[in-house]
Protein backbone atom coordinates (compact mmCIF):
# COMPACT_ATOMS: atom_id res chain seq x y z
CA UNK A 1 0.00 0.00 0.00
CA UNK A 2 1.45 3.37 -1.05
CA UNK A 3 1.71 6.39 1.22
CA UNK A 4 -0.87 8.21 -0.91
CA UNK A 5 -3.35 5.39 -0.49
CA UNK A 6 -2.72 5.30 3.26
CA UNK A 7 -3.24 9.04 3.50
CA UNK A 8 -6.50 8.88 1.54
CA UNK A 9 -7.78 6.05 3.71
CA UNK A 10 -6.86 7.94 6.89
CA UNK A 11 -8.57 11.08 5.64
CA UNK A 12 -11.66 9.13 4.72
CA UNK A 13 -11.79 7.59 8.18
CA UNK A 14 -11.44 10.98 9.86
CA UNK A 15 -14.19 12.54 7.74
CA UNK A 16 -16.55 9.57 7.95
CA UNK A 17 -18.73 10.87 10.85
CA UNK A 18 -19.18 14.26 9.19
CA UNK A 19 -19.86 12.69 5.79
CA UNK A 20 -22.51 10.44 7.34
CA UNK A 21 -24.30 13.52 8.67
CA UNK A 22 -24.08 15.23 5.27
CA UNK A 23 -25.37 12.06 3.59
CA UNK A 24 -28.34 12.01 5.98
CA UNK A 25 -29.11 15.64 5.08
CA UNK A 26 -28.78 14.74 1.41
CA UNK A 27 -31.31 11.92 1.75
CA UNK A 28 -33.68 14.14 3.75
CA UNK A 29 -33.57 16.83 1.06
CA UNK A 30 -34.22 14.31 -1.68
CA UNK A 31 -37.15 12.84 0.22
CA UNK A 32 -38.67 16.29 0.71
CA UNK A 33 -38.29 17.09 -2.98
CA UNK A 34 -39.89 13.80 -4.05
CA UNK A 35 -42.78 14.24 -1.62
CA UNK A 36 -43.60 17.78 -2.75
CA UNK A 37 -42.83 17.85 -6.47
CA UNK A 38 -46.22 16.63 -7.75
CA UNK A 39 -48.30 19.23 -5.89
CA UNK A 40 -47.25 22.26 -8.00
CA UNK A 41 -47.98 20.27 -11.16
CA UNK A 42 -51.63 19.56 -10.33
CA UNK A 43 -52.68 22.64 -8.36
CA UNK A 44 -53.67 26.07 -9.68
CA UNK A 45 -50.63 27.88 -10.97
CA UNK A 46 -49.73 30.76 -8.70
CA UNK A 47 -52.10 29.57 -5.96
CA UNK A 48 -51.20 29.09 -2.32
CA UNK A 49 -50.71 25.33 -2.59
CA UNK A 50 -48.59 25.76 -5.72
CA UNK A 51 -46.29 28.31 -4.09
CA UNK A 52 -45.92 26.56 -0.76
CA UNK A 53 -45.22 23.13 -2.23
CA UNK A 54 -42.93 24.75 -4.78
CA UNK A 55 -40.81 26.31 -2.05
CA UNK A 56 -40.63 22.97 -0.24
CA UNK A 57 -39.39 21.40 -3.46
CA UNK A 58 -36.85 24.18 -4.01
CA UNK A 59 -35.60 23.82 -0.46
CA UNK A 60 -35.23 20.08 -0.81
CA UNK A 61 -33.39 20.31 -4.14
CA UNK A 62 -31.12 23.08 -2.85
CA UNK A 63 -30.17 20.82 0.03
CA UNK A 64 -29.55 17.97 -2.41
CA UNK A 65 -27.30 20.12 -4.61
CA UNK A 66 -25.21 21.58 -1.78
CA UNK A 67 -24.69 18.26 0.01
CA UNK A 68 -23.94 16.52 -3.29
CA UNK A 69 -21.13 19.01 -3.96
CA UNK A 70 -19.58 18.13 -0.61
CA UNK A 71 -20.02 14.37 -0.97
CA UNK A 72 -18.69 14.33 -4.53
CA UNK A 73 -15.70 16.46 -3.58
CA UNK A 74 -14.91 14.23 -0.61
CA UNK A 75 -15.03 11.18 -2.83
CA UNK A 76 -12.67 12.71 -5.35
CA UNK A 77 -10.19 13.72 -2.65
CA UNK A 78 -10.32 10.66 -0.39
CA UNK A 79 -11.29 7.66 -2.52
CA UNK A 80 -8.06 5.94 -3.61
CA UNK A 81 -9.65 3.88 -6.40
CA UNK A 82 -9.75 5.31 -9.94
CA UNK A 83 -13.39 4.28 -10.34
CA UNK A 84 -14.31 6.00 -7.09
CA UNK A 85 -12.74 9.27 -8.15
CA UNK A 86 -14.33 9.00 -11.58
CA UNK A 87 -17.73 8.54 -9.94
CA UNK A 88 -17.05 11.54 -7.71
CA UNK A 89 -16.27 13.78 -10.69
CA UNK A 90 -19.40 12.67 -12.51
CA UNK A 91 -21.58 13.28 -9.45
CA UNK A 92 -20.00 16.73 -9.08
CA UNK A 93 -21.07 17.50 -12.65
CA UNK A 94 -24.59 16.25 -11.92
CA UNK A 95 -24.66 18.57 -8.90
CA UNK A 96 -23.90 21.56 -11.13
CA UNK A 97 -26.65 20.48 -13.53
CA UNK A 98 -29.18 20.15 -10.70
CA UNK A 99 -28.21 23.46 -9.08
CA UNK A 100 -28.49 25.33 -12.38
CA UNK A 101 -32.00 24.03 -12.97
CA UNK A 102 -33.31 24.88 -9.51
CA UNK A 103 -31.68 28.30 -9.54
CA UNK A 104 -33.12 29.22 -12.92
CA UNK A 105 -36.58 28.04 -11.91
CA UNK A 106 -36.63 30.51 -9.02
CA UNK A 107 -34.66 33.38 -10.51
CA UNK A 108 -36.86 33.80 -13.59
CA UNK A 109 -39.73 34.75 -11.29
CA UNK A 110 -37.66 37.57 -9.83
CA UNK A 111 -36.87 38.91 -13.28
CA UNK A 112 -40.15 38.24 -15.05
CA UNK A 113 -40.86 41.94 -15.63
CA UNK A 114 -37.67 42.52 -17.54
CA UNK A 115 -37.83 43.88 -21.08
CA UNK A 116 -34.08 43.77 -21.84
CA UNK A 117 -31.20 41.28 -21.58
CA UNK A 118 -30.41 40.14 -18.04
CA UNK A 119 -26.72 39.91 -17.10
CA UNK A 120 -26.73 39.26 -13.38
CA UNK A 121 -23.42 37.51 -12.48
CA UNK A 122 -25.13 34.69 -10.61
CA UNK A 123 -27.58 33.75 -13.37
CA UNK A 124 -25.15 34.06 -16.27
CA UNK A 125 -22.33 32.57 -14.19
CA UNK A 126 -24.04 29.34 -13.16
CA UNK A 127 -25.34 28.78 -16.70
CA UNK A 128 -21.87 29.44 -18.11
CA UNK A 129 -20.27 27.11 -15.56
CA UNK A 130 -22.67 24.36 -16.63
CA UNK A 131 -21.74 24.87 -20.29
CA UNK A 132 -18.01 24.72 -19.54
CA UNK A 133 -18.43 21.64 -17.32
CA UNK A 134 -20.51 19.99 -20.04
CA UNK A 135 -17.80 20.57 -22.65
CA UNK A 136 -15.20 19.05 -20.33
CA UNK A 137 -17.48 16.09 -19.57
CA UNK A 138 -18.10 15.54 -23.30
CA UNK A 139 -14.37 15.46 -24.03
CA UNK A 140 -13.77 13.06 -21.17
CA UNK A 141 -16.67 10.81 -22.11
CA UNK A 142 -15.69 10.61 -25.78
CA UNK A 143 -12.00 10.02 -25.04
CA UNK A 144 -12.69 7.23 -22.51
CA UNK A 145 -15.68 5.66 -24.24
CA UNK A 146 -18.09 6.36 -21.36
CA UNK A 147 -21.49 6.70 -23.00
CA UNK A 148 -23.20 7.91 -19.82
CA UNK A 149 -20.83 10.84 -19.46
CA UNK A 150 -21.27 11.78 -23.10
CA UNK A 151 -25.06 11.61 -22.86
CA UNK A 152 -25.18 13.79 -19.75
CA UNK A 153 -22.79 16.28 -21.29
CA UNK A 154 -25.34 16.76 -24.08
CA UNK A 155 -28.08 17.35 -21.50
CA UNK A 156 -25.86 19.85 -19.70
CA UNK A 157 -24.96 21.69 -22.90
CA UNK A 158 -28.61 21.99 -23.88
CA UNK A 159 -29.67 23.15 -20.40
CA UNK A 160 -26.84 25.63 -19.93
CA UNK A 161 -27.07 26.94 -23.49
CA UNK A 162 -30.82 27.43 -23.19
CA UNK A 163 -30.40 29.34 -19.94
CA UNK A 164 -27.69 31.59 -21.37
CA UNK A 165 -29.83 32.34 -24.42
CA UNK A 166 -32.79 33.17 -22.19
CA UNK A 167 -30.87 35.55 -19.95
CA UNK A 168 -28.89 37.31 -22.66
CA UNK A 169 -31.75 37.92 -25.07
CA UNK A 170 -34.60 40.40 -24.95
CA UNK A 171 -37.89 38.63 -24.15
CA UNK A 172 -40.18 38.25 -27.15
CA UNK A 173 -43.21 36.77 -25.39
CA UNK A 174 -45.04 38.39 -22.48
CA UNK A 175 -45.14 35.01 -20.70
CA UNK A 176 -41.47 34.21 -21.32
CA UNK A 177 -40.88 33.68 -17.61
CA UNK A 178 -43.71 31.12 -17.41
CA UNK A 179 -42.12 28.82 -19.99
CA UNK A 180 -38.65 29.10 -18.50
CA UNK A 181 -39.91 28.56 -14.95
CA UNK A 182 -41.94 25.53 -15.96
CA UNK A 183 -39.18 23.87 -17.98
CA UNK A 184 -36.54 24.51 -15.29
CA UNK A 185 -38.65 23.17 -12.43
CA UNK A 186 -39.81 20.14 -14.40
CA UNK A 187 -36.19 19.49 -15.31
CA UNK A 188 -35.40 19.52 -11.60
CA UNK A 189 -38.20 17.00 -11.08
CA UNK A 190 -36.46 14.78 -13.63
CA UNK A 191 -33.24 15.13 -11.62
CA UNK A 192 -35.01 14.14 -8.39
CA UNK A 193 -36.61 11.12 -10.05
CA UNK A 194 -33.27 10.09 -11.55
CA UNK A 195 -31.59 10.23 -8.14
CA UNK A 196 -34.34 8.06 -6.66
CA UNK A 197 -33.92 5.45 -9.40
CA UNK A 198 -30.13 5.44 -9.08
CA UNK A 199 -30.29 4.85 -5.33
CA UNK A 200 -32.74 1.98 -5.80
CA UNK A 201 -31.21 0.52 -8.97
CA UNK A 202 -29.94 -2.55 -7.13
CA UNK A 203 -33.48 -3.53 -6.17
CA UNK A 204 -34.32 -3.83 -9.86
CA UNK A 205 -31.21 -5.83 -10.65
CA UNK A 206 -29.51 -2.91 -12.41
CA UNK A 207 -26.10 -1.36 -11.90
CA UNK A 208 -25.73 2.07 -10.34
CA UNK A 209 -24.36 3.57 -13.56
CA UNK A 210 -26.61 1.69 -15.99
CA UNK A 211 -27.73 3.88 -18.89
CA UNK A 212 -31.37 2.84 -18.46
CA UNK A 213 -31.39 4.06 -14.85
CA UNK A 214 -29.85 7.45 -15.55
CA UNK A 215 -31.52 8.28 -18.86
CA UNK A 216 -35.05 6.85 -18.63
CA UNK A 217 -36.49 9.82 -16.65
CA UNK A 218 -35.04 12.27 -19.19
CA UNK A 219 -36.27 10.19 -22.16
CA UNK A 220 -39.80 10.37 -20.76
CA UNK A 221 -39.66 13.79 -19.11
CA UNK A 222 -38.12 15.96 -21.84
CA UNK A 223 -40.84 15.19 -24.45
CA UNK A 224 -43.47 15.71 -21.74
CA UNK A 225 -42.03 19.18 -21.00
CA UNK A 226 -42.09 20.01 -24.71
CA UNK A 227 -45.73 18.91 -25.02
CA UNK A 228 -46.80 20.82 -21.91
CA UNK A 229 -44.97 23.96 -23.06
CA UNK A 230 -46.61 23.75 -26.49
CA UNK A 231 -50.01 23.44 -24.81
CA UNK A 232 -49.52 26.64 -22.82
CA UNK A 233 -48.16 28.49 -25.83
CA UNK A 234 -51.34 27.66 -27.73
CA UNK A 235 -53.45 28.62 -24.71
CA UNK A 236 -51.75 31.99 -24.29
CA UNK A 237 -51.90 32.59 -28.04
CA UNK A 238 -55.68 32.08 -28.04
CA UNK A 239 -55.99 34.45 -25.09
CA UNK A 240 -53.89 37.15 -26.75
CA UNK A 241 -55.96 37.02 -29.96
CA UNK A 242 -59.17 37.78 -28.03
CA UNK A 243 -57.85 40.19 -25.40
CA UNK A 244 -55.67 43.27 -25.23
CA UNK A 245 -52.85 42.87 -22.71
CA UNK A 246 -50.30 45.49 -21.59
CA UNK A 247 -46.82 45.28 -23.16
CA UNK A 248 -44.38 42.62 -21.97
CA UNK A 249 -42.88 43.45 -18.60
CA UNK A 250 -45.92 45.45 -17.41
CA UNK A 251 -48.36 43.71 -15.05
CA UNK A 252 -47.02 40.26 -15.98
CA UNK A 253 -49.03 38.26 -13.49
CA UNK A 254 -50.45 34.77 -13.81
CA UNK A 255 -53.36 34.57 -16.27
CA UNK A 256 -55.73 33.39 -13.56
CA UNK A 257 -54.97 36.49 -11.47
CA UNK A 258 -54.92 39.21 -14.13
CA UNK A 259 -57.89 40.92 -15.77
CA UNK A 260 -57.44 41.56 -19.51
CA UNK A 261 -58.00 45.10 -20.70
CA UNK A 262 -60.81 43.92 -23.00
CA UNK A 263 -62.70 42.36 -20.08
CA UNK A 264 -62.52 45.60 -18.12
CA UNK A 265 -63.74 47.56 -21.16
CA UNK A 266 -66.69 45.22 -21.69
CA UNK A 267 -67.65 45.50 -18.03
CA UNK A 268 -67.48 49.30 -18.26
CA UNK A 269 -69.64 49.34 -21.37
CA UNK A 270 -72.23 47.08 -19.79
CA UNK A 271 -72.39 49.32 -16.73
CA UNK A 272 -72.90 52.39 -18.92
CA UNK A 273 -75.64 50.65 -20.91
CA UNK A 274 -77.52 49.71 -17.74
CA UNK A 275 -77.36 53.31 -16.54
CA UNK A 276 -78.78 54.62 -19.84
CA UNK A 277 -81.57 52.03 -19.83
CA UNK A 278 -82.50 52.97 -16.25
CA UNK A 279 -82.69 56.66 -17.17
CA UNK A 280 -84.98 55.87 -20.13
CA UNK A 281 -87.31 53.82 -17.92
CA UNK A 282 -87.61 56.67 -15.42
CA UNK A 283 -88.44 59.11 -18.21
CA UNK A 284 -91.19 56.82 -19.51
CA UNK A 285 -92.73 56.48 -16.07
CA UNK A 286 -92.84 60.26 -15.59
CA UNK A 287 -94.38 60.73 -19.02
CA UNK A 288 -97.12 58.18 -18.38
CA UNK A 289 -97.95 59.88 -15.09
CA UNK A 290 -98.64 63.26 -16.69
Amino acid sequence: MTSGTCGAAAGRGTLRPMLNIILALHVAGGSLALASMLVPMVTRKGGTAHRRAGWLFVGGMTDVSVTAFVLAGARVLTDPSPNGRTAGIFLFFVSILTAAGVSAGVRVLRAKRRSAPHRHPWDVGIAGALVLASVAMAIWGLSTGRALFTAFSAIGLFTGGTQLAYWLRTPTHRMHWWFQHMSAMLGSCIAATTAFLVVNAGRFGLGTFALAVWLSPAVIGVPAIAIWTAYYRRRFQRTETTTSYPPAGVNDELPEASAPVTVRRVASCRSARVSVESAVDVSRERASGL
